[in-house]
């Protein structure tokens, strides 16, 4: 019989849907809840157990995480009769693996302690790709008590798994993350329409550029989606566009100015307005290519 802890597993899309499949592969037990029957299904044939509600999905589980889009959705499913903290067990850890406002971690947990069970804000970086194989950045707050008991799990998840303060401080670097993703997705879509404008061979020039100290992991991971137009989604403008208010937000709370972050946050929301919301966070480059009077569809 195992004796790793049962995981019980809230939202099961683009990044939760690989996640959970990582902690199959590892032994654990998972029961899954989400709103999409297909969802459901690729549990079940990766080896998990689908739950019709949040209350079968986490009444007997050790540890129960969720990966859901935004604030309002952790509130919908941990809050009231329905939800989590109604359901789970006392002593239960709850690890939020979503990408929400620090505010909305520090209130949940403190929820949450009224009811004995744990919590910890544990926002990841990544993207699709990331989630798929089990290389994750994972950024943490809450108790180091707690942070050590769930760290075997994260080390099924990710690569760089860090305790970065109590409550709301994972949620905090995970801001301060999509501002250096935005912004650096922003410079490298100005450089592929001036090198296509300026008629050098794109891929030669972003090989030698990611070589250099103009690389990094936006760059490795998303040149092709430059290349080729490939927007399908990996992290969507959407998300990406509720990221940046968070940062921008908490930025005007404790006074740190943000002017190349503000430009770019105002460009993320100009494309999802033109109707890009739901591609990758590298469709920038449409953006940029509009502005230029340049265009590949």
């Amino acid at each position: 019989m195992s004796t790793l802890p049962k995981i019980a597993w809230i939202g099961l899309g683009i990044m939760g849907a690989p996640m959970a499949e990582n902690l199959l592969k590892a032994g654990y037990e998972v029961t899954g809840h989400t709103l999409e029957p297909d969802k459901l299904e690729r549990l079940a044939a990766a080896g998990g157990t689908p739950a019709a509600s949040i209350a079968e999905a986490v009444r007997e589980a050790d540890v129960v995480i969720t990966m859901v889009p935004a604030s309002p959705q952790v509130e919908a499913i941990a809050y009231g009769p329905d939800g989590i903290l109604e359901h789970a067990r006392g002593g239960a850890l709850l690890i939020d693996m979503s990408s929400i406002t620090p505010r909305t971690s520090v209130d949940l947990a403190t929820a949450a302690a009224g009811k004995g069970i744990r919590v910890l804000d544990a926002p990841v970086s990544g993207g699709e790709a990331g989630a798929v194989e089990a290389v994750l950045s994972i950024m943490v707050g809450g108790h180091q008590e707690d942070f050590d008991a769930a760290r075997p799990l994260f080390e099924v998840l990710g690569k760089t798994i860090v305790r970065c303060g109590p409550h709301g401080a994972g949620q905090t670097v995970k801001a301060a993350n999509q501002l250096i993703v935005a912004v650096n997705l922003q410079a490298c879509a100005e450089a592929v329409v001036f090198l296509e404008k300026s008629g050098v061979d794109l891929g030669a020039a972003l090989d030698v550029l990611n070589g250099g100290l103009a690389g990094s992991t936006v760059l490795t991971r998303k040149k092709d989606n430059f290349r080729t137009r490939d927007f399908r989604p990996g992290f969507r403008i959407d998300l990406h566009h509720k990221d940046m208010g968070i940062v921008t937000d908490a930025a005007r709370a404790v006074g740190a100015a943000l002017p190349v972050g503000g430009v770019v946050a105002g460009l993320v929301a100009s494309l999802r307005a033109q109707g890009d919301g739901g591609l990758d966070h590298s469709a920038l480059l449409r953006g940029v290519e509009r502005l230029s009077g340049h265009t590949t569809g």
